[in-house]
């Protein structure tokens, strides 16, 4: 197994209420899961290769839950980075050289049936963890954008955070509200004013590496 680290701010998104009910071991709002997210390395690596600065999206759809699969799956990779970092980001996000159920991309490989050729394309994240802001644009396949829940009544912004000790995705993400828009690969249709969170990925092989 090779081994491999990154510390990288993740944007995500689902089609579910704010929180979404997956934080909760409960079944999706609505009966299925459509999902688009976006992280930026800022220092990682694979092996001896650096993973610096490089960016990564994915669109991921199920019929039902995330646990019951058949679901499908999409990666983009930064296309300026070089041969041997596409391969190292590719293992990675596909769950390869990890410790099974250890990584939320572990989960997603082993839960999708159809797996699309992956795309190397510009990638642009924003993210800004304290005002709840985030953007993931992926030149001619999605955008994702993020914004802080609003109160119904006064509009004022509300903010809420969830932290899960034990997971395998992260330990502390603030929720937010997002929409998605896609124009290829994978259709999200469902993704308006729903559940979006911003949170630190610090993984390795063995999963989440605690502080």
């Amino acid at each position: 197994m090779t081994p491999w680290e990154i510390h990288a701010v993740l944007v995500a998104n689902c089609n579910c209420a704010y929180g979404c009910p997956c934080q909760f071991d409960a079944l999706p709002t609505y009966g299925t899961c459509e999902a688009a997210d976006g992280f930026r390395i800022e220092k990682g690596f694979y092996g001896g290769v650096s993973l610096d600065n490089l960016n990564v999206g994915m669109l991921a759809k199920w019929p039902g839950p995330i646990h019951e699969g058949n679901g499908e799956r999409l990666i983009i990779i930064d296309d300026h980075a070089t041969e041997d970092q596409r391969n190292a980001l590719e293992k990675i996000v596909s769950g390869e050289d990890t410790v099974e159920l250890a990584t939320i991309f572990w989960v997603i490989n082993a839960m999708t049936t159809i797996r699309h050729k992956t795309l190397y394309l510009p990638i642009k994240i924003e993210a800004d963890m304290e005002a709840r802001t985030g953007l993931v644009l992926v030149d001619g396949v999605f955008e994702l954008n993020v914004e802080p829940i609003k109160n119904a009544v006064t509009g004022a912004e509300h903010r809420a955070r969830i932290e899960i000790p034990d997971g395998f995705e992260f330990t502390i993400a603030e929720m937010a509200s997002g929409s998605v828009k896609t124009h290829s690969g994978i259709e999200l249709t469902k993704n308006k004013g729903t559940h979006s969170h911003l949170a630190e990925l610090h993984l390795n092989n063995s999963g989440i590496i605690r502080q």
